[in-house]
């Protein structure tokens, strides 16, 4: 059963018409299509609204399946609609915005402190990235204002495609450590912050972004935490 990943062509679909194609024994839902967006790559799953004819239900979050299916987990063990429904999706729109400033933020992130990346996570209202940096940072100051300087440079947020053969080709677009992009499917999705000569950024990512770096919003460091020999952890805050 395979899931359409809505929110990988529009990030601001916010509901949708889909059917339910099957139902897990835990009590989980996979449709056919799916603007909710799967834990993964750092970024937490989606929560919103399931509606249908005589019945309606929360979803908690959402999580990856086999073959390419979208699981909605319910947030409670009510009644499921069954296989065959005809059903609106909605997303908690607020939050999934915030991730989606937060996410991209992280990226902008990844360019001023360019460093190989060995883990990240992202929440509602801060991220953290965590880098390949021996010694701490001699000026927080002067990396939070350069953070901020592209982010009010409004660039655009676009996507490109590379094949996996392209991508094992130039191992430069992928920051993250010993951890390679999910391959196999014979494309890789890129995701690109600027254009033309003002490009910034450009790394393979699965996730949700906003549109120009603007609609980030100033954000602000957190701590720098030691987490190893040659680890440190970056945390930023929405403002």
């Amino acid at each position: 059963m395979t899931s359409t990943p809505l929110f990988r062509d529009d990030a601001y679909q916010a509901d949708c018409e889909a059917r339910v194609i099957g139902l897990t024994p835990e009590g989980g839902i996979i449709c056919d299509a799916s603007v909710f967006y799967p834990t993964g790559g750092g970024q937490p799953g989606d929560s919103g609204r399931l509606e249908w004819d005589g019945g309606a239900i929360a979803i908690a979050t959402a999580i990856k399946g086999d073959a390419g299916a979208i699981i909605l987990i319910p947030a409670a063990p009510d009644s499921l609609p069954p296989i065959g429904t005809r059903v609106t999706q909605r997303l908690d729109w607020t939050l999934r915005h915030r991730h989606m400033r937060v996410h991209t933020a992280l990226h902008l992130l990844s360019v001023v402190i360019a460093l190989p990346v060995s883990g990240g996570s992202i929440g509602s209202d801060k991220g953290r990235l965590d880098f390949d940096m021996a010694e701490p940072p001699e000026d927080k100051q002067a990396i939070e204002d350069q953070l901020n300087a592209l982010i009010e440079r409004d660039l655009t947020v676009s996507e490109d495609w590379i094949t996996d053969e392209a991508l094992l080709a130039d191992p430069s677009l992928v920051k993250t450590m010993s951890v390679m992009p999910p391959m196999g499917q014979g494309r890789v999705r890129l995701v690109r912050i600027g254009a033309g000569a003002d490009q910034v950024d450009l790394q393979p990512c699965g996730g949700t972004h906003v549109a120009r770096t603007s609609e980030i919003g100033r954000v602000r460091l957190g701590k720098i935490e030691k987490k190893g020999r040659q680890n440190r952890r970056v945390t930023l805050h929405l403002d």
